[in-house]
């Protein structure tokens, strides 16, 4: 008997892929490979709706907003990955960017039975988290019918806040129930139904981009350098000094004198060189800029 989840296109049997198990490691490997070489034009064919959703999560974000990934599965664990990755690249609190999983922590390395069929446990966990019209929720779902993730942006559009809904099947509940619906059809999966393949790599790209993207909105890059990193290590502290030697020109001393003065802050020290000004002063026109840098720079040389 065919049901409605039978008709979604990341569920589907690929009758030319039933071999598979016969075919050579390399043979499957191609095959592979040729399938995940497709992921990124469907990406690409989302792009306008990704800008736009992305344009829409840094005005929110610009006002104090925080950016709260849901999604069961693969589909949460990405979620979880990508927010993790945001304060040693950005330098954001771990509160400012949120991944939640069905079923919470446990989930990530087990499944949670049942966790992803709940809408209540979604606006439970949302509800907890103190959601306000300024957040940004982004329900994350393969198949676009996952009643956590679509759960998670009723409750969201309940309260007022911007809603995004990420899957990998066309006219989904998920992308019907969210302001900005963005369906990254990436077709069946080399083994049938097991969607952490494309589905996954596409979502991935998808959250790259809203995370990364956002980020150089909110003045959190300095061109294609991170300014705000976290030098929580000797890895990072090398790469901070390196940002600022690329960013200003300057020699070495120079750059180790700045962050020094700066107390290891990036973005602080390209100030402090570019513009001429004693740490406070970096500190004081960044803070009055809301931490873009180019605007600070100016302000800088206005003043000088």
């Amino acid at each position: 008997m065919s049901t409605e989840f039978d008709t979604l296109t990341t569920e589907a049997h690929r009758p030319d892929l039933a071999d598979i198990d016969r075919r050579s490691t390399l043979d499957i490997a191609r095959a592979m490979n040729a399938e995940d070489s497709r992921v990124p034009e469907a990406v690409a064919e989302q792009l306008p709706v990704i800008a736009t959703a992305i344009d829409a999560a840094a005005d929110r974000m610009a006002r104090g907003g925080r950016l709260i990934y849901l999604g069961a599965g693969t589909a949460g664990r990405l979620g979880v990955l990508d927010a993790s990755e945001c304060p040693p690249t950005f330098n954001t609190s771990p509160e400012e960017v949120v991944g939640l999983i069905a079923g919470g922590p446990t989930a990530l390395i087990s499944a949670v039975e049942g966790a992803e069929d709940s809408k209540e446990l979604a606006a439970e966990d949302l509800t907890a988290l103190a959601l306000t019209p300024d957040d940004v929720v982004v329900g994350v779902s393969a198949s676009g019918r996952t009643p956590y993730a679509v759960g998670a942006v009723e409750h969201a559009a309940d309260v007022g806040a911007l809603t995004i809904g990420v899957s990998c099947n066309a006219n989904s509940p998920l992308a019907a129930a969210a302001d900005h619906g963005i369906e990254v059809v990436v077709g069946p999966e080399l083994i049938a139904g097991s969607t952490r393949l494309k589905a996954g790599t596409a979502q991935k790209l998808v959250l790259n981009m809203i995370s990364t993207i956002t980020m150089v909105r909110l003045g959190k890059t300095y061109g294609n350098l991170m300014v705000d990193v976290r030098a929580s290590n000797e890895k990072l502290r090398h790469r901070s000094r390196r940002i600022v030697a690329v960013a200003t020109d300057a020699p070495a001393d120079t750059v180790e004198n700045a962050l020094l003065a700066t107390g290891g802050e990036v973005k602080d020290a390209i100030l402090s060189i570019l513009g001429d000004v004693d740490a406070p002063t970096a500190r004081r026109l960044l803070t009055e800029t809301h931490g873009h840098l180019r605007a600070a720079l100016r302000l800088a040389v206005e003043r000088s």
